[in-house]
């Protein structure tokens, strides 16, 4: 450290991260403490990109004191977010409803908190509601191994309505607790480092990220990298977009201006001189080639359908990119995969569809983005279809439905139904009157039929009449006798045996 640099190291505000299952209450809980509203602005009532607030709250003496918050999305296909969130975070919130219980999501919220090692405490939210059955949600955590204080364990916890703000004073002032203990400090003299929280594009403002500052001082005039992007410090905007000077440690900014995207989740580093700065993301080794969507190499025999995808956010890519992985899985298929052959923050642009083909059976979606006219005009050119979407289930299931429909489709015979021939009748033309007995499944009436010989298949027909005791039917079951007008160009003989079958596409 530069000789001129003074030790500030003081007690630093706790950066907290709420998590667990989709609906138990967490964008309304940060709703409450923040008196600001988040909740409205969610696409299927989803938090779909990772945010930092800062709140004041009195300590045991009284003192105002800060907390950060970072809000992360609640649906599984963001839990790459919630990993980074628990990874810049000081204490963890595990938010359970008295009303459901524990979820899926609330066991894999836990484990992401139990590997990153970060103190917690669990937040049993929605007393107020009449379902609501505190004991039993007790249990159910003690039986996945989450043991609050007094049920076995050590876990604090608070007993909430994140609705009407019951017992939320008790939780921040537990928060500021936990804080005190780990002694949680930052070196104010020292430049700014800490994390990136999101990237957007904007297309007055250019490329804007959202930095978690873990330790040290931002001011205007510095300079910030981020592996090999590099931004100028001439704009700095806190939580509520409002124009500051300067930030310290546990403090979200935002600053634009990056001359290429920087990686989510990346760390960053602020620097008095330019040159610094540059001669650091010059010595950083470019990642900038990201795989494709993290699919192995195809065997020849898989079909390929390329996806080109655009997001609002990086955060929201990664999230698609997570999905699309897991369609194969849902699926079942196997002669056929996804791949991500290009993608990006930002609108559709005209080149992202120039090096499309009309041929190719290529997927352009847009995930809250639009697409330029020049875009929009080449696609219909070349009879491309740009889809967009704004919530990540409805993508999900469109995907699903297009995966079915592009896939190689392979034809199945099933055999449905035996019966072996006791005696052939008349004869006339390409139609004979036979008697037999089925000896499996059933048969129809005018099913097509193989004919078996010696468990040669000879030929083929068609049952056009059917009956049973004398009595047309129309089917006819294992065990019973039959007799049947069949209608092929092959002669039936006793001793034969009928199948009928049902060609399916799988």
């Amino acid at each position: 450290m530069p000789e001129n640099k003074i030790n500030k190291i003081i007690s630093r505000p706790p950066v907290v991260v709420v998590m667990g299952h989709v609906d138990h209450g967490k964008s309304t809980l940060l709703d409450y403490i923040r008196k600001t509203n988040v909740v409205e602005c969610e696409a299927g009532g989803i938090t779909q990109c990772i945010s930092a607030y800062e709140v004041v709250h009195k300590n045991e003496e009284g003192i105002d004191k800060k907390i950060t918050f970072l809000d992360t999305p609640g649906h599984e296909a963001f839990s790459k977010m919630r990993e980074r969130g628990a990874e810049v975070a000081d204490i963890a919130i595990l938010v359970v409803s008295a009303a459901d219980g524990v979820k899926p999501q609330t066991i894999e919220a836990w484990k992401t908190i139990v590997e990153s090692k970060i103190p917690c405490l669990v937040a049993i939210n929605k007393i107020d509601k009449p379902g609501a059955n505190i004991e039993k949600t007790k249990t159910e955590l003690a039986e996945h191994e989450i043991y609050l204080e007094n049920y076995g364990g050590k876990i604090p916890f608070v007993e909430i309505s994140a609705k009407i703000g019951t017992g939320v004073d008790n939780l921040l002032s537990l928060i500021l607790i936990i804080a005190e203990m780990e002694n949680l400090t930052g070196d104010s003299g020292e430049d700014a480092s800490g994390f990136v929280i999101e990237v957007n594009l904007d297309s007055r403002r250019g490329i804007m990220a959202t930095l978690l500052i873990k330790n040290g001082s931002i001011k205007k005039g510095m300079t910030v990298a981020v592996e090999n992007a590099v931004c100028s410090t001439r704009i700095i905007e806190n939580f509520m977009g409002k124009t500051i000077d300067n930030a310290t440690f546990s403090s979200p900014v935002r600053i634009m201006g990056f001359d290429k995207m920087p990686r989510v989740g990346a760390q960053f580093k602020s620097f008095a001189k330019k040159s610094d700065a540059e001669e650091y993301a010059e010595n950083w080794k470019s990642l900038e080639v990201l795989p494709l969507s993290g699919s192995k190499t195809s065997k020849s025999d898989k079909k390929i359908i390329p996806i080109i995808l655009k997001a609002d956010v990086s955060g929201s890519l990664e999230a698609i990119e997570k999905e699309i992985a897991k369609i194969k899985n849902k699926t079942g298929v196997d002669n056929a995969e996804f791949r991500i052959i290009s993608k990006g923050v930002g609108p559709i642009s005209e080149s992202d569809i120039k090096g499309v083909t009309s041929g190719e059976d290529v997927l352009v979606i847009g995930f809250n983005v639009k697409a330029d006219r020049s875009a929009v005009e080449i696609a219909q050119t070349r009879g491309i279809v740009i889809s967009h979407f704004e919530i990540i289930y409805k993508m999900t299931e469109w995907l699903e439905e297009q995966m079915e429909e592009k896939r190689p489709k392979v034809e199945t015979i099933e055999t449905t139904g035996q019966a072996k021939i006791i005696r052939a009748f008349s004869r006339t033309k390409e139609r004979q009157i036979i008697g037999g007995k089925v000896t499996s499944g059933e048969i129809k009436l005018n099913s097509t039929v193989r004919i078996m010989r010696r468990e040669f298949e000879i030929g083929r027909g068609k049952i056009v009449n059917l009956e049973k005791s004398k009595t047309k039917v129309s089917s006819v079951e294992e065990g019973t006798e039959f007799g049947m007008m069949l209608e092929s160009k092959v002669e039936v003989v006793a001793g034969d045996v009928l199948e009928s079958f049902a060609i399916t596409q799988k």
